[in-house]
């Protein structure tokens, strides 16, 4: 519970950090005592309650139809004070959504945490992330503000009608047990606790593996939801595949998850709610059953034993807070724990045990130059060494070797990403572009393809025009006035690659790494291609994996990696 709470709290003081601080606790402040308002018009119902009854006792129809009024008084001021706090903590609610989303996007993004905390590259990796930064983020302060603005509001009422109810009980409960006689004074209010603190100890023993249940059923979703998103992005080569069933058998895989562990919650919510049903059915009659004996003994007025039913009632109420917020108790631990392990991986990247990070990295002058370089897979699995390297600016180099061999671990290396190795790698100043081999969609619009990672606003219309033409893209010119997801729809993988290059072109990069970014390509294409990177670049530093010699790029420089490597020098 002290782990839970703890997290809860850490929580708690990211949402409410920022410049929006003190406005949000303003406003909590706000809904709170619209919360205590609430409370005090309960309070009022008593007292009508009490004077309604009296008069329909005494057959008094004036009184009585005047408390109907008051009644109808009382209940459209406290409508009105109830909606009102209602859209405020909705307010309340997005404030605090934006804030916690902002800083855990802003986590996930600084030190490259998406790309450390992925499965396989660290002992702690993150699963679903993009779940808990857009659902947990929510659902962490709706549960936050309902359940703590609930919980001191349930404080607040609990000595204000418990003051209601000792008032009213004024008598005691008189009767023989076992040849003695019992007297217990201001029975009502005993039994009140007594009762409800057997109900909690029942609930928590019924529902106590809720918690984990849900956690669980969160990740279950949102692996689903993965996979129908990684369908999504790879339809043209599913289509190609003919891989209907196989998505079909995964996508049924991951729906089985959720079924199974679905039906673990409901049978536990069964379980529990065998109990907690009836208790909510009956926890407002019970009062009434439980102070006729002080009607009949003459100790109290008809309206006075509602009054006190109505006191009963609201005191058992209070102290059931946790019976009836269980499950959201519940789902709030589970929220809390998730986002909190976001946080917490975020805070300490921690590297694979026992793999060496002895790599020295510098940013400096115009050359690349690598020297005793060796890397590690995560795993610990060490690759062959990389010969020495010394490049200078304009250098051309062609980077080959068997698949295995670390080709694409070493351009991360090269560019500071990958920290398993040993070695010194200095980089040359100056800015750098990376071309994948794979389609890169993480823009939404073909302008913003083509100038990522710089805002397109920045970039003149005629000069995207002029890059896309030079790649042959001409036809598309036309999209990037259209915008959105529909310019990048229907973009094959040649097309993309296509599209990548003219990004290249122009960003004018120092030092342009291309790893297999032109395999989507027929020959003579990634020949033109390839030529026209070095017209337009010509000063540019290029580093290109490949599996086959890449004409037109004019290489310079060679570097095997495996077996029969050779250094580099130029």
């Amino acid at each position: 519970m002290l782990i839970i709470l703890k997290r809860i709290w850490r929580l708690t003081l990211l949402a409410f950090s920022g410049r929006a601080k003190w406005r949000g606790l303003g406003l909590y402040g706000v809904v709170l005592a619209l919360q205590f308002v609430g409370v005090w018009f309960g309070v009022q119902l008593i007292n009508q309650n009490r004077a309604f009854y009296d008069a329909l006792e005494q057959m008094n129809a004036p009184e009585a139809l005047k408390q109907i009024g008051v009644f109808f008084f009382i209940i459209s001021i406290s409508a009105s004070s109830f909606l009102i706090g209602t859209w405020l903590q909705e307010n309340l609610q997005m404030m605090l959504r934006t804030r916690l989303t902002e800083l855990a996007l802003e986590r996930w993004m600084a030190g490259r945490a998406y790309w450390h905390l992925r499965a396989g590259y660290s002992p702690n990796p993150v699963d679903n992330p993009d779940q808990r930064i857009a659902e947990d983020s929510n659902n962490f302060n709706e549960l936050l503000l309902y359940l703590t603005l609930g919980f001191i509001s349930s404080i607040v009422s609990l000595f204000t009608f418990v003051a209601v109810l000792w008032g009213l009980s004024d008598f005691a409960l008189s009767f023989t047990l076992f040849g003695f006689d019992v007297v217990i004074p201001r029975y009502m209010v005993w039994t009140a606790f007594i009762y409800v603190a057997l109900s909690t100890w029942i609930t928590h023993m019924l529902g106590g593996r809720l918690k984990s249940r849900y956690f669980m059923q969160e990740r279950r979703e949102a692996d689903f939801r993965h996979a129908l998103m990684q369908l999504r992005e790879n339809a043209e080569i599913v289509a190609r595949a003919g891989g209907e069933e196989a998505e079909h058998r995964r996508m049924a895989d991951r729906f089985r998850a959720i079924q199974k562990n679905w039906r673990m919650v409901i049978n536990q919510q069964l379980i529990l709610g065998l109990f907690t049903r009836p208790y909510n059915q009956t926890v407002l009659r019970i009062p009434t059953f439980l102070s006729t004996p002080a009607y009949f003994a003459g100790n109290v007025t008809l309206g006075g034993m509602m009054a006190m039913a109505s006191a009963f009632s609201q005191v058992t109420t209070t102290l059931s807070w946790f019976i009836f917020q269980y499950r959201r108790l519940a789902e709030f631990a589970a929220v809390s724990e998730r986002l909190d392990g976001l946080f917490a991986a975020t805070r300490d990247l921690a590297p694979m045990p026992d793999v060496p990070r002895a790599i020295t990295h510098r940013v400096e002058g115009t050359d690349l130059i690598l020297r005793g370089v060796q890397l590690f897979t995560p795993k610990g699995e060490a690759l062959r060494p990389v010969p020495f390297v010394h490049l200078g600016a304009g250098a051309r180099v062609w980077i080959c070797g068997p698949s295995g061999q670390g080709k694409s671990t070493l351009l991360a290396a090269i560019s500071g990403l990958w920290p398993y190795g040993a070695g010194d790698i200095t980089r040359p100043k100056g800015k750098l572009c990376f071309l994948p081999q794979g389609p890169f969609t993480a823009a939404d619009s073909l302008a913003g393809m083509l100038t990522y990672p710089d805002d397109p606003a920045d970039t003149d219309i005629a000069a995207l025009a002029a890059a896309l033409t030079a790649v042959g893209l001409s036809d598309r010119i036309p999209m990037i006035e259209t915008g959105g997801a529909q310019s990048i729809a229907g973009l094959s993988q040649g097309e993309q690659q296509r599209i990548a290059i003219a990004r290249a072109l122009l960003a004018q990069p120092d030092v342009l790494i291309m790893d297999e970014a032109t395999s989507a390509l027929d020959p003579v294409a990634e020949r033109q291609m390839l030529s026209m990177i070095r017209q337009h670049l010509p000063q540019a530093m290029v580093i290109c994996v490949a599996h086959r010699a890449p004409t037109g790029l004019d290489i310079t420089q060679t570097l095997a990696l495996g077996e029969g490597g050779r250094e580099l020098a130029g």
